[in-house]
């Protein structure tokens, strides 16, 4: 069975055929390092890994280039360094965000079980190829400098918008749009900005400045992997305005009629049924999730984090709960006592089957419980990237709050009482999560104990 991916650009599922065999290349957005990266950021990373470790089996380890960059010049990253380092100069000062935020970044995805890219550039070791397409650019007349700016002329492209479905015509002035008078249409981008003597900058025909956000996509995976390669993803919100204007920007800049030729995007994230947010409480960053009790009562294994993310199909919408880890958490314990240790391992062709159909990983993660050979479970869950490490599944204890618990257990008597089983029922749950064992006795009363 060939390997077939939905294609944004296409809004069709294709069968994949790499421009090179011998060298398939794989770009993907990566962090922009102003702070920790949240659940939502782990998507696209395992997401992408997944993909990754399918196509090294596919085509030979060496045979495959992944790039996920890393944005370290970026306006929040500014905000952030003045915010948090104002006693040190300012360029100091971003050095000092962005190491600790990719040092986190590194740590965190780590932990999730993702693979090291082959490469991962980062934004201000490429200002001199950005300067370079902004440049070709303007020789093309594609693009034009206005109040100290240099901005794409959208207008310029006949086909801009393929890939958001979105004409032209149709992109009025709006909240999603900055208009300034400098620009000729509401759409045009920022290639190159000025820089005032207070922020990071450098050199360039056009004054001391700084790059725009969308060039620097252009400008390293042009530099590792070619004018157009084969797959280039992320998450569904980066469709438009950053994967669009990076299309325009590079087929602008080479002459060509595509930038990769099939382009993926995961889907939104949203926590117990609502949008993650910090104003709701209901905002996590992946290392709160593996190393504090903020989510849940106590942190979470790497590989349940995992687990649970590929739980729902990459394209599809998931709901990021308390209840989903609990139950990864038990089925990974079993799967991984059922792989038994360490020995040989052989990808079973059902699991390949479903992963080769646009990535399905809820598919491949049912074929799992009909694998009754220990090395077939072992390939497969290598290849979804989980450990099959029984010790990787392992928690820290829960800090135990004798208080709050009582007051769960109080109002889980109530609602019993109540007749409220549903209530009832996620406040049993909601104690599990937290590592607390309950017992209802004969007397009515309930006791407890923490998990071992």
């Amino acid at each position: 069975m060939p390997l077939v991916l939905y294609n944004t650009l296409t809004r069709q599922k294709q069968a994949f055929t790499p421009i090179d065999p011998a060298q398939v290349r794989l770009y993907v957005c990566g962090p922009t390092v102003y702070d920790f990266a949240h659940i939502g950021n782990a998507r696209p990373a395992i997401v992408f890994d997944v993909l990754f470790r399918l196509l090294r089996h596919l085509y030979g380890p060496e045979h495959v280039t992944y790039v996920r960059n890393i944005t370290d010049v970026d306006d929040k990253i500014n905000a952030r360094a003045l915010r948090d380092y104002p006693h040190l100069p300012l360029n100091d000062a971003i050095r000092q965000v962005t190491e600790k935020t990719a040092a986190q970044y590194q740590k965190d995805v780590t932990a999730l079980g993702c693979l090291e890219p082959t490469v991962q550039p980062r934004a201000t070791d490429n200002i001199p190829e950005m300067q370079a397409i902004i440049a070709a650019l303007l020789a093309r007349g594609h693009a034009y400098e206005a109040a100290g700016e240099v901005l794409f002329d959208v207008a310029s492209m006949a086909d801009y918008g393929q890939l958001s479905n979105r004409k032209l015509e149709d992109q009025q002035a709006g909240a999603r749009i900055d208009v300034k008078d400098h620009k000729k249409n509401p759409g045009d981008f920022v290639l190159w900005k000025q820089s005032s003597p207070e922020e990071p900058g450098w050199d360039s025909p056009w004054g001391r400045g700084r790059p725009g956000w969308h060039i620097e996509c252009s400008a390293m995976s042009g530099r590792y992997l070619g004018q157009v390669f084969d797959i280039h993803g992320g998450g569904l919100d980066l469709i438009f305005p950053h994967h669009e204007n990076e299309i325009a920007q590079s087929r602008c800049a080479h002459g060509t009629s595509v930038m990769a030729n099939y382009w993926l995007h995961n889907g939104f994230l949203q926590v117990e049924g609502q949008k993650m947010s910090k104003s709701l409480g209901n905002f996590f960053t992946i290392a709160q999730l593996l190393e504090s009790a903020d989510f849940g009562g106590r942190p979470w294994p790497g590989d349940v984090l995992r687990f649970a993310m590929l739980k729902t199909h990459y394209r599809q919408p998931i709901d990021w709960t308390t209840a989903a880890l609990v139950e990864g958490q038990a089925t990974l314990e079993r799967l991984y006592d059922k792989a038994g240790g360490a020995g040989a391992a052989r990808i079973p062709a059902a699991v390949l089957d479903s992963l080769y159909d646009d990535l399905n990983t809820p598919l491949a993660i049912a074929k799992l419980f009909a694998l009754d050979d220990p090395a077939e479970l072992r390939g497969a869950l290598g290849l979804l990237g989980l450990s099959g490490d029984p010790a990787r599944l392992r928690r820290a204890a829960p800090a135990v709050d004798d208080e709050k618990i009582s007051a769960l257990i109080n109002a889980r008597l109530a609602a019993r009482q109540a007749k409220n089983w549903a209530e009832s029922d996620r406040i049993r749950d909601d104690l599990a999560a937290m590592g607390i064992a309950i017992k209802d006795n004969k007397d009515g009363t309930t006791s407890w104990e923490v998990k071992s």
